[in-house]
């Protein structure tokens, strides 16, 4: 039986960073407008409480849009015959790097598409000169699953972190986004490893993707309250027009702000990104983003001429721009909303 109004479950979800299931599904069902901005102002005050007024960067570089697997959602599946393919060469890829340091860019985040041709050897050697030539930096790994093994090797070459997203603990709504080869228990064998190996290590959901049920968001929720990651990556869903997703609806941006809030009083510490798919759905996205908790931004270090290769989804922002654009927008972006990006690795406390 549920007790309390909204206001007082933000509050207690503030103190305690929990909630019932019940009740945490009520005010994720019931919010006004007015319980959304008091949910928005409780998140916003805890992230400062710990961090500030700062905001993150973390230089993304896509550095292959080739991919062995065929999840239904996504842009650069292994059986859209329409992407056009790219590899970036190391060179290249240092060369993001350098610009990206002058810029004040402190963590590289190197992602791509599950991608044979990058062997454990190439992607140890390529962590290895990044921290050679910038030994004050950190660099995330987003390349999907791989053996234990090979995630030991790129820790041990000097990468700090791992981005892997969950996409939904639940193994029902799981099998409706991926095919057969693809299952939520490997997943969750690939975090658990990460973890155990000394990873900072982030999972993440879409919101509103195909199938999801305020049931399965719960599912998610209180899956990242018990394995306690160091960063969370959510964002809207976003269809592509070549995937059998192509005719779904996208999330929302509302329901992706509360949730953004609902993770920040959940894990105070935690590093969470206004993702460049909430700037897409939204024109301030990042900003609203901000503002509901969130306290990363991942301006694209890619070259300019692959970044509209790089589409997970339709519609994305900011695929013709240079580094240095991206770099002085958000830094514009951020100050009109009281906070300012810092030029340092960022690194989790959790």
């Amino acid at each position: 039986m549920t007790l309390m109004n909204n206001k007082e479950r933000v509050d207690f979800l503030r103190r305690e960073h929990t909630l019932a299931r019940e009740e945490m599904r009520v005010l994720f069902e019931s919010m006004t407008e007015e319980d959304a901005q008091y949910l928005y102002q409780n998140a916003a005050e805890t992230a400062r409480e710990i961090y500030g007024t700062e905001v993150y960067l973390r230089g993304l570089i896509e550095f292959t849009n080739y991919c062995k697997n065929d999840c239904y959602y996504c842009g650069i599946r292994r059986s859209n015959r329409s992407a056009e393919r790219y590899r970036l060469g190391e060179d290249v890829i240092l060369n993001c790097c350098d610009n990206g340091y002058r810029l004040g860019f402190r963590t590289f985040v190197l992602q791509g598409g599950e991608d044979p041709f990058f062997t454990d050897e190439k992607i140890c050697a390529l962590v290895s000169k990044i921290k050679e030539r910038h030994p004050d930096c950190a660099v995330t790994l987003s390349i999907g699953e791989k053996p234990r093994q090979s995630y030991q090797a790129y820790f041990d070459a000097g990468a700090d972190r791992y981005l892997l997203r969950h996409e939904t603990i639940n193994p029902r709504h799981y099998r409706m986004l991926h095919p057969v080869e693809l299952t939520i228990e490997n997943r969750r064998r690939c975090l658990e490893d990460l973890r155990d190996i000394g990873f900072q290590v982030g999972c993440g959901m879409m919101v509103g993707c195909p199938g999801q049920t305020t049931d399965f968001l719960l599912d998610d929720l209180y899956f990242m309250k018990e394995f306690r990651p160091h960063m969370i990556g959510i964002g809207p869903f976003i269809p592509h027009r070549c995937t059998p997703f192509r005719d779904e609806k996208p999330g929302t941006l509302t329901d992706t702000l509360h949730l953004l809030a609902i993770i920040r009083l959940m894990h105070p510490r935690v590093l969470l990104p206004a993702t460049t798919a909430l700037g897409t759905i939204h024109p301030t996205g990042r900003e609203l983003g901000i503002l509901a908790g969130a306290n990363v931004v991942m301006p694209n270090l890619s070259p300019a001429d692959v970044r509209g290769k790089y589409l997970l989804y339709d519609g994305k922002i900011c695929t013709g721009d240079e580094a240095a654009e991206c770099r002085r927008c958000m830094e514009l972006r951020m100050e009109k909303i009281g906070y300012h990006v810092a030029v340092s690795r960022g690194d989790s406390r959790v």
